[in-house]
C-alpha cells in the first residue's frame, strides 16, 4: 500500500514522500534491524512490500524509519485507546442523608445503597442532618457514622472523619475495591447473566437480579 498523506501540519509521522532527510535508520516490518540506509533505498524497499515508510523516531541521527502498514497501524491504535477509554475510572462520590434519629427500617435502606455504591467502586459521602434541639446532640449523628462504618468495613474504609460542617454532620466513606475491578467484575457477571438465559432460555428472571439490573433512583433522605 502506498500512499502520501498531504494537508495540515499534524501530531502523525511523517510517512513516505513527506519523509524529507538524505537517510534513515531503518526497521524491517518484523523489527529487524536493517541499518543506516538512504531515504530512497528505504523507499524502494516500502514499495517492495507494499507497505509504508513511517518515521517514528524523528530526532534520532538519523532519523529513524519502520516499514508497516500504517493504516492497520492507525487502526489497532484507535482500537486500544477506545478500549482504554471504556475501561477508564471516573472518581464518582455519592452522597446518602440521614437523620439522627433514623427509624431501623429506614437505616437499613440507607444502608442497603451504601453498600450497593462501595460494590461499584464509589465513594460514598454520609450527612447527619440535624433540626432543631437535635444540633445540641452531636453525639447521635457521630455514633449513627460509626455503626455504618462499621456495617460496611468489609466493603469501605473511613476515608474522611466525621466533621460537624453547619447543622450536618459529614463523613466520607472509600471503596475497598477499586473503580475497574468493579467495572470488571460487573462485565463479568452481566455476560455470565446472558449465557445462563441463552442457555436456559424458558427461565424467567428472580426478582432480585431484575432489582440488581434495574437502575436505582437516589433515596429521598430520612
Amino acid at each position: 500500500m502506498w500512499c502520501y498523506r498531504g494537508g495540515s501540519i499534524s501530531a502523525e509521522p511523517r510517512i513516505n514522500d513527506r519523509i524529507r532527510v538524505p537517510e534513515v535508520r531503518l526497521v524491517g516490518p518484523s523489527g529487524e534491524q536493517v541499518g543506516i540506509v538512504p531515504l530512497a533505498k528505504a523507499l524502494e524497499l516500502a514499495q517492495e512490500y507494499d507497505l509504508d515508510l513511517v518515521e517514528v523516531a524523528a530526532n534520532a541521527r538519523p532519523p529513524v524509519c519502520k516499514l508497516m502498514d500504517y493504516g492497520k497501524f492507525k487502526y489497532e491504535s484507535a482500537m486500544k485507546a477506545r478500549e482504554a477509554r471504556k475501561n477508564q475510572a471516573h472518581t464518582v462520590i455519592k452522597e446518602m442523608k440521614l437523620r439522627p434519629k433514623i427509624d431501623p427500617h429506614d437505616y437499613d435502606t440507607k444502608k442497603g445503597h451504601v453498600v450497593r455504591f462501595l460494590k461499584q467502586g464509589d465513594k460514598v459521602k454520609i450527612t447527619i442532618m440535624f433540626r432543631g434541639r437535635e444540633q445540641s446532640r452531636p453525639e447521635l449523628g457521630y455514633r449513627l457514622l460509626q455503626r455504618l462504618a462499621e456495617d460496611v468495613q468489609d466493603l469501605g474504609f473511613v476515608e474522611s472523619n466525621p466533621k460537624q460542617d453547619g447543622r450536618n454532620m459529614i463523613m466520607v466513606l472509600g471503596p475497598h475495591k477499586k473503580k475497574t475491578e468493579a467495572m470488571a467484575e460487573a462485565r463479568q457477571a452481566q455476560e455470565a447473566r446472558k449465557a445462563e438465559a441463552k442457555a436456559n432460555p424458558g427461565r424467567s428472571q428472580n426478582p432480585a437480579e431484575a432489582e440488581a439490573e434495574a437502575p436505582s433512583e437516589e433515596p429521598a433522605e430520612a
